[in-house]
């Protein structure tokens, strides 16, 4: 037997060895690029210099005034930010994830109210239309909603279901055949503003079917109205409401996808609206890095530029490494999105972790910046007060956690 056992470690031996130079040989340099290319960096250039030069004079302004500004969603048009992953024919840029990812990131670099209303508008609002929709609802909303003429929004969480997405309460019933909507919804960002919203509702049929489904409510729908806009902490600049749908006739062509996924097309967007609250979050990183960094380099305290001091300079180490980790996982969730993989997971990890970086580094960049941090005459104390709300809205940081920890658990490690 130990002959035999003998015998058997060495044939495995041999085999190990074959294996591993047959494998040595074969292998190739990965095909792994984490630069730009030049269709991107033009992109990021573009809307770089657009934030800069048209959205920074108005961002203390709306944020002051809490209000969304008219004028600027024209100049958004222009450049094709209310159409990013629309097609051509219908009027959009016909642009793909990472391009939709770094247009956030850069409108929210210099202004994150106006990155949230985009990115609401794009993901929650349009993105269900552009997959579900039929040609003939394709036909009657896109080109509107490329053009800018019609803002989108997108209605789910109510007082009594936030987090616990599946205990909706708003229903419609079966009238004909179209159906008869009632209930509220809270929290609707573009809520005053959107011409139509998505709406995630349960549903009952004349046959006693029950389910979830998703509609497009139109604004001018008899029945709809806007509720108060709130009063919020950040993120002024993006329009807030509670919405009431009493009696509302749903016709049966404003029926979005199969009647039954209602939920499913909820999840679905919200998957791709967290790659864009993440590339908010890293916006307004981005730019508490950057005034820090200037700052420490020209504030000088006991004889030399605060930047000399470690305590300072360890944070800016800390601030860069985080920010560059947070893109690499936003633009990984973009990547498997535009390559037809899963990337539930990645969206709930780059979100989760963005927003939770925007936060650390907002309130370290208070701490460089010390007593004029905490005034109104810089943009620091808005970044800080606007990062908080990515950690709570589209789901909060525990609902990223269940998310993550469901798919590892299940086997997608």
């Amino acid at each position: 037997m130990a002959v035999i056992k003998k015998i058997e470690q060495k044939e495995m031996q041999e085999v190990n060895e074959n294996s591993f130079s047959r494998l040595e040989k074969s292998l190739k340099p990965p095909n792994l690029n984490f630069a730009l290319n030049d269709q991107l960096k033009l992109l990021k250039h573009c809307v770089r210099k657009f934030s800069e030069d048209i959205l920074s004079p108005m961002a203390p302004i709306v944020d002051k005034e809490a209000k969304f500004d008219w004028n600027t969603a024209s100049e958004l048009a222009k450049i094709n930010a209310w159409g990013i992953e629309i097609p051509v024919k219908y009027g959009g840029a016909n642009l793909d994830t990472i391009s939709y990812a770094i247009t956030i990131e850069e409108l929210s670099r210099v202004c994150a109210s106006t990155g949230l209303n985009v990115s609401a508008h794009n993901s929650l609002g349009t993105y269900p239309i552009l997959k579900w929709g039929n040609e003939e609802q394709k036909n009657r909303f896109l080109p509107d909603i490329a053009s800018g003429k019609k803002i989108m929004g997108f209605a789910l969480t109510e007082p009594n279901a936030g987090s616990d997405a599946g205990g909706i309460n708003c229903l419609a019933i079966q009238d004909g055949k179209g159906f008869l909507l009632n209930g509220s919804k809270i929290f609707v960002t573009n809520g005053s503003i959107a011409s139509a919203l998505i709406v995630i509702s349960r549903y009952k049929t004349n046959n006693g079917e029950e389910g979830k489904a998703a509609f497009i409510v139109e604004r001018d729908m008899e029945g709809y109205e806007i509720g108060k806009k709130e009063d919020k902490m950040g993120m002024r600049g993006s329009i807030t409401t509670s919405i009431y749908f009493n009696n509302v006739h749903i016709p049966r062509e404003n029926i979005l996808g199969p009647l039954t996924d209602g939920f499913k097309i909820a999840m679905s967007a919200l998957d791709l609206g967290r790659i864009g609250i993440a590339a908010q979050a890293l916006g307004i990183a981005q730019a508490a890095y950057e005034h820090s960094v200037k700052y420490s380099k020209t504030r000088v305290q006991f004889n030399k530029p605060i930047s000399k001091f470690q305590a300072i300079s360890f944070k800016l180490a800390e601030m860069a490494t985080k920010i560059e980790a947070a893109r690499l996982l936003v633009y990984k969730a973009a990547f498997m999105r535009d390559h037809g993989q899963d990337f539930s997971k990645q969206a709930a990890m780059c979100k989760y972790y963005a927003s939770e970086i925007a936060c650390e580094i907002t309130r370290d960049a208070i701490q460089i910046h010390g007593g004029y941090g905490y005034m109104k005459d810089l943009p620091i104390e808005r970044y800080y007060r606007d990062s908080k709300a990515c950690e709570i809205y589209e789901g909060s940081t525990e609902i990223m956690k269940i998310i993550i920890s469901q798919q590892i658990l299940r086997g997608n490690i």
